[in-house]
């Protein structure tokens, strides 16, 4: 299963040439990597505060394919990979609203679990594994 969220493309998000400016990939990813954990009744304050871990991104990649220009609404669909021993994969596909078969732009995020503070590596806690796996596809 799959989360998503639109977003348009804003003025911020555009270069010189009126195309959306690789940056803002970032944000779009952002946006639906937090409401992705959300969906799974994970927020971040929740894996902060009460399981105690921090998610620190260790990698980020993004594959651009089509121009996306100023106002365009865009579909975010963000979903879970390979979820290690202590390392979660995010995915990401960008899509326009209007085209929704024709892939913009992808992207992933891999994410350590590491104990609130100490940013050593701990295994993905079994509660937390159980819940994003309605929203991982093996790849």
């Amino acid at each position: 299963m799959r989360f998503s969220i639109s977003e348009y493309v804003r003025w911020e998000d555009i270069d010189a040439a009126g195309i959306i400016n690789y940056q803002a990939y970032l944000r779009f990813f952002g946006l639906a990597e937090a409401e992705l954990f959300r969906s799974c009744g994970l927020s971040y304050k929740t894996l902060f505060d009460e399981i105690g871990i921090w998610l620190p991104r260790v990698h980020v990649e993004c594959d651009f394919f089509d121009p996306v220009r100023l106002d365009e609404l865009l579909i975010v669909e963000a979903f879970f990979g390979k979820i290690g021993t202590s390392s979660i994969h995010i995915h990401f596909e960008v899509k326009r609203k209007e085209q929704p078969d024709i892939v913009v732009a992808s992207g992933k995020y891999v994410l350590v679990t590491v104990g609130r503070g100490e940013f050593k590596p701990r295994p993905v806690p079994e509660a937390v594994r159980e819940k994003l796996d309605p929203y991982r596809e093996p790849r």
